[in-house]
């Protein structure tokens, strides 16, 4: 099992008229973490065909504590917590090495932009989200 870690700063305005990370904001984070996974940890290992060719089927997120402004970052583990034919899951937490602020979860689809529908995931694509896999989180 291996998570790939994602530091997300923090923006002044992402906070509420309490103070604290709005809600709205954590799909954001979440979209960011996701982003350098596939762009950057796909990348690396050599495995381009995810980069703009997934959509978001879903998303859950539970908040655990509110999260407040600070300038350092927050850390964002992301995991794969299934693999299907045309779908994968994330797991995520938003935490720092103190708190755990949220968990979430997404399900995203492989994606074919010229058919206008999903496609199969490869069997390069299913060997690297198996490397990121963890089903006991």
């Amino acid at each position: 099992m291996s998570r790939f870690c994602f530091r997300c700063p923090l923006r002044w305005a992402d906070m509420d008229a309490y103070g604290h990370v709005n809600n709205t904001e954590y799909l954001a984070y979440l979209e960011e973490a996701r982003i350098a996974l596939l762009f950057q940890g796909a990348a690396d290992a050599g495995v381009t065909t995810l980069l703009g060719q997934v959509v978001v089927v879903r998303h859950e997120i539970d908040y655990r504590r509110p999260l407040e402004f600070r300038p350092e970052p927050i850390l964002i583990d992301t995991w794969v917590t299934g693999i299907r034919n045309t779908s994968f899951s994330l797991g995520y937490d938003v935490r720092d090495e103190n708190t755990l602020y949220a968990t979430a979860a997404t399900v995203m689809a492989a994606y074919d932009a010229a058919a206008e529908a999903t496609r199969p995931l490869s069997e390069r694509e299913r060997s690297w989200l198996e490397t990121l896999r963890d089903d006991e989180a």
